[in-house]
C-alpha cells in the first residue's frame, strides 16, 4: 500500500498491461458537440518530431506575445476515404447496429483488407434503413498508397462519429459524403484542441525494475538485486495483481488529452504547380520515415507511438482552455535528425 513516505511504484491506472489487440486505436466514447453536423475524428501517420519558434499565444504567461521555442510532432494526414455509413440504435445493452450503406465505387486497395462484393446496390441498401436511429458513424479508411513513409498499401479501416445537429441532419450529412474524400480541415483547424489516441512503442518483456520503477535491493541481498523484496503477505495466500512483477511493457493504447494543433498545412498552387504551403521534411528525412509528401499537422508536444504508426484524433473530451484562431510560426527547424 502506498503512503507519503513510500509511494507505490507504477500507476495502477493502466491494467492489465498486455499487448493491445490491434495497432489501430479504438475510440470507445465520443463527446457531444453543439455545432452543426460534422465529423468528430480523423487519423494520420506519425512521421517524427522537430521544433518551431512561435509567438506565444497564451495571454497570461510571462512570455505572452514573445517568441518561444516549441517542440512539435509531425503527423501526415492525407485525406480519408468514406467507404460506408453505419447506423446504430439504443438498446438496453447499449448501441446496436441496425443497418449500413456502402459505396458502390470502393477503392481497389480495400480488397487487401476485406472481401469486397462484385455487385452491390447502394439504392437497395438505402431502402433497408430502419429502426430508431440514434447514432451515425462513417466507415472510413486511410490511403497509405499516397505516402512514401509508410511501406504498405493495405488501408486501415475505422469508424468516425458524426456529431452535432439532429439525427436526420447527421444522416443526410453522412450519406452526402459516401464514396468521397474528407480532409483534416473538415475536422479541425490550427489553434484548436484535440485528443490524440495512439499505441505506444513496444518494449517486449521487461523486469520489475524497468517496468514499475521499484528500487534496487541492497548489495547485501543474496543472489539478485533487480527483484522485489516480497510477493506479499502470507494471507491472503495468493499473489495479488497489484504486486509489481515482470511482464509486457509498451504496445499499449494510450490517450493524450488536450493537445494543441499548432498548424495544419495543406497544398497550395503557385504558378500552376501544386505544392505544400510549408516544407517540414528535415535534411536527410525523418528517421525511419523519410519524406512528408501530403498534408500534415503539427501537434504541440509528443504523441504516443513510433514513426509510421497510425494515430487517431478526436474532439477533446476534457477541454478547459480556449481555442485560438491561429498561431504565428516564425521559424521551422529543418536540420537533420540523423544525429550527425
Amino acid at each position: 500500500m502506498g503512503s507519503a513516505h513510500h509511494p507505490r511504484r507504477g500507476s495502477m491506472a493502466y491494467y492489465p498491461r498486455k499487448r493491445v489487440a490491434s495497432p489501430i486505436p479504438r475510440i470507445r466514447s465520443w463527446p457531444e458537440i453543439d455545432d452543426g453536423p460534422r465529423i468528430q475524428g480523423f487519423a494520420g501517420y506519425k512521421a517524427g518530431m522537430t521544433h518551431v519558434f512561435t509567438t506565444d499565444w497564451r495571454k497570461h504567461t510571462t512570455t505572452a506575445g514573445q517568441e518561444i521555442w516549441t517542440p512539435v510532432t509531425v503527423i501526415e494526414v492525407p485525406p480519408l476515404k468514406v467507404a460506408g455509413v453505419r447506423f446504430y440504435e439504443r438498446t438496453m445493452y447499449g448501441l446496436k447496429t441496425t443497418s449500413e450503406v456502402w459505396s458502390e465505387n470502393l477503392d481497389k486497395e480495400l480488397t487487401r483488407r476485406i472481401p469486397v462484393p462484385k455487385e452491390y446496390s447502394t439504392e437497395k441498401a438505402l431502402k433497408k434503413i430502419e429502426g430508431d436511429i440514434e447514432e451515425v458513424r462513417l466507415i472510413v479508411h486511410t490511403q497509405p498508397k499516397l505516402m512514401s513513409g509508410v511501406p504498405k498499401k493495405a488501408p486501415d479501416i475505422m469508424e468516425v462519429r458524426v456529431g452535432g445537429g439532429t439525427v436526420d441532419e447527421r444522416k443526410e450529412y453522412a450519406l452526402a459524403l459516401l464514396g468521397k474524400e474528407i480532409k483534416f480541415s473538415d475536422f479541425k483547424h490550427s489553434g484548436q484542441f484535440v485528443d490524440v489516441i495512439g499505441v505506444t512503442k513496444g518494449k517486449g518483456f521487461q523486469g520489475h525494475v524497468k517496468r514499475f520503477g521499484v528500487k534496487l535491493l541492497t548489495h547485501k541481498n543474496s543472489k539478485h538485486r533487480r527483484m522485489i523484496g516480497t510477493l506479499g503477505p502470507w494471507h491472503p495466500d495468493w499473489v495479488r495483481y497489484s504486486v509489481p512483477q515482470g511482464g509486457q511493457m509498451g504496445y499499449h493504447q494510450r490517450t493524450e488529452y488536450n493537445k494543441r494543433i499548432i498548424k495544419y498545412v495543406d497544398f497550395v498552387e503557385e504558378n500552376g504547380v501544386r505544392k505544400l504551403e510549408m516544407d517540414i521534411t528535415p535534411d536527410g528525412g525523418f528517421p525511419h520515415y523519410g519524406v512528408v509528401r501530403n498534408q500534415y499537422v503539427l501537434i504541440h508536444g509528443s504523441v504516443p507511438g513510433p514513426a509510421k504508426r497510425l494515430v487517431r484524433f478526436r474532439d477533446p473530451a476534457r477541454q478547459i482552455l480556449e481555442d485560438v484562431e491561429s498561431i504565428e510560426i516564425t521559424y521551422v527547424s529543418l536540420q537533420s535528425k540523423q544525429g550527425v
